[in-house]
C-alpha cells in the first residue's frame, strides 16, 4: 500500500531514490526495476509522485543483495523466498493473536514448516550445483597441475625447449 507523504516527522522518517539507492549499494535503475518487477513497493510517494523508502523497505532491498550474492539466487526464487518471509510474516501475526484456538495454531506451524522446507529445497538445490561446480574446478585445477609436472620435466615447454 502506497501512502502519499507531504510532511513527515521523525517517526516516519522515508528517504528518497538516491539515498535510498546509496544506502542498499544498488543503483536507481535497480530500484526501479525491483519496483517494476514487483520485488518492493516504496512506502510513499510525494505529491509530485518522487518515490519514498522506508527502513523497512532498505532492509527488503538489503535481502534481495543477499539472496542474490550469498546463494546466487534469480529473480524468481528471491521472489518465492520474500513470499514465503511476508507469508510467515503473516502467519506469526495470526499465531500471537490471542482469540485463535489450538487447531488454528496448528495449521499456522504446519504452515510455516511447508515454507521453510520448501526454501530449504531450494537452497539444497544451489548447494549442489555449487559443488558440482567445484568438483569441475578441482578437477580441471588438477589437470593444470598435472600438466605443470610434466612441463617441469621436460625443461618449461612442449617441446622440450628452454625460450629465454
Amino acid at each position: 500500500m502506497n501512502v502519499v507523504v507531504e510532511d513527515v516527522g521523525p517517526a516516519k522518517a522515508l528517504i528518497g531514490i538516491s539515498r535510498a539507492a546509496a544506502g542498499c549499494g544498488v543503483s536507481e535503475r535497480a530500484l526501479r526495476y525491483y519496483e517494476e518487477i514487483r520485488l518492493i513497493s516504496p512506502s510513499g510517494k510525494t505529491p509530485g509522485g518522487m518515490r519514498r523508502y522506508s527502513e523497512a523497505d532498505l532492509a527488503r532491498v538489503r535481502r534481495i543483495r543477499e539472496l542474490q550474492s550469498l546463494l546466487g539466487l534469480n529473480l524468481d526464487e528471491i521472489r518465492a523466498v520474500l513470499e514465503a518471509d511476508d507469508r510467515t510474516a503473516s502467519i506469526r501475526e495470526e499465531y500471537q493473536a490471542t482469540d485463535i484456538g489450538s487447531a488454528r495454531r496448528r495449521e499456522l506451524l504446519l504452515e510455516i514448516l511447508a515454507l521453510r522446507q520448501a526454501l530449504a529445497a531450494t537452497v539444497d538445490a544451489k548447494l549442489a550445483g555449487l559443488g558440482e561446480f567445484r568438483a569441475d574446478l578441482g578437477a580441471s585445477t588438477a589437470r593444470v597441475e598435472e600438466l605443470l609436472g610434466i612441463e617441469g620435466q621436460r625443461g618449461g615447454r612442449p617441446d622440450g625447449s628452454l625460450r629465454k
